[in-house]
């Protein structure tokens, strides 16, 4: 990145997440959010929302999205970044439509979106960008002038993503007991999704089996293993595996189960397991409630001890690996010669979605894509 911090052209960016519920009252209104256009009865949502009110019906994601807007917020101001960032989410308050609105009522133009998910998946990306549409859409309807917008690449493989998961996953293990730490298998963790949405994630050239999620978070794990080893000098074994399925039972969806493993992993002999929640920004509730607590829960009945590694969150090498992609966009949009910043062997992921990365389940408009009608 060059020595001075130019964002031009863009002049404001947009921290795009999923939200959730502030309170008791919010529970049931943010999952008909959710599930909108799906027709699940109130009182199944209740069933449903039950995760939520063992933490008193609140959710960790906004206030870990308000501690990463302060970091972000911190990062730039200290290196001399002058960019605004905002935040908007797709399924609660500060709402995505209302945000961009007091965007363009800000003056803001030309607008980098920052989605909390790192990988490629209908899920993690085409959706936002979904929603991107929609919303500016609304205010193409209500007569506003309606900004430019880019999203961010994804940036599962950015040094400082990984950095904090490496060390985290180190912490963990020296939370084991000595007898049994060197022994430990890692169970590197992730949402399952249909596979059907795994194998079409990424461009049309990575479709296949898995697909881009899958590659992209193998990798990951590769190389917080690998970097596991040269700083601990022991090769723990490890395995993706997958949590938080919510899908009809005759859909397959990406396996093994985390409860699952922990069963498999026992009855092998492990001594004991670290999960790495690899797919997850943020320890929001799926982390909250299918790790810290069934998945714990599941050790304690196997008598396996097992430890869950931080996520990355608001660590401060995650706000500077956000200024670096930044910068790293501003300088392509602005013609310049750029050497992305990425780890492992896949590279650093395209700047622009192409035509049927990651398809939708159903046509519709995406911004922030080749095939944008967003120009």
């Amino acid at each position: 990145m060059p020595d001075v911090l130019d964002a031009t052209p863009y002049d404001a960016l947009l921290l795009l997440s999923f939200g959730g519920p502030e309170g008791p009252d919010d529970v049931v209104p943010f999952l008909e959010n959710v599930t909108r256009g799906r027709g699940i009865p109130k009182e199944r949502l209740k069933e449903v929302g039950q995760h939520y009110f063992l933490f008193g019906g609140v959710s960790p994601i906004n206030d870990q999205n308000r501690a990463l807007l302060d970091s972000l917020r911190k990062d730039f101001a200290g290196h001399g970044l002058d960019l605004p960032v905002y935040w908007g989410n797709r399924n609660w308050a500060p709402y995505l439509t209302d945000t961009l609105r007091e965007m363009v009522t800000d003056g803001r133009r030309r607008i980098l979106v920052l989605a909390t998910s790192a990988y490629a998946s209908y899920s993690g990306c085409r959706q936002y960008r979904e929603n991107l549409a929609d919303s500016l859409a609304a205010l193409e309807a209500e007569g506003l002038e309606l900004p430019k917008i880019d999203k961010l690449r994804h940036y599962f493989n950015h040094p400082g993503f990984l950095e904090p998961m490496i060390d985290g996953v180190i912490d963990s293990l020296a939370d084991l007991p000595e007898d049994v730490r060197d022994g430990a298998h890692i169970a590197f963790s992730t949402h399952s999704i249909p596979t059907a949405s795994a194998d079409s994630s990424g461009p049309v050239e990575k479709h296949g089996d898995g697909g881009a999620y899958v590659r992209q978070h193998l990798d990951v794990a590769r190389l917080i293993a690998d970097a596991v080893r040269e700083r601990t000098g022991v090769d723990h074994p490890w395995q993706l595996v997958y949590q938080s399925r919510s899908g009809a039972p005759h859909i397959p969806w990406l396996e093994p189960d985390i409860c699952d493993h922990l069963e498999e992993r026992h009855a092998a002999g492990a001594p004991a397991v670290v999960m790495a929640p690899i797919g997850f920004v943020s320890d929001h509730m799926e982390v909250l409630y299918d790790l810290d607590t069934e998945a714990k829960a599941k050790g304690e009945e196997l008598g396996l001890p097992v430890r869950r590694s931080a996520t990355v969150g608001a660590d401060p090498r995650f706000a500077a690996a956000i200024r670096d992609l930044v910068l790293e966009r501003a300088a392509v949009e602005r013609g310049q010669e750029v050497t992305p910043c990425a780890l492992g062997t896949l590279g650093a992921a395209h700047n622009l979605c192409p035509v049927g990365c990651c398809p939708a389940r159903a046509p519709r408009p995406a911004a922030a894509g080749a095939d944008s009608p967003y120009a």
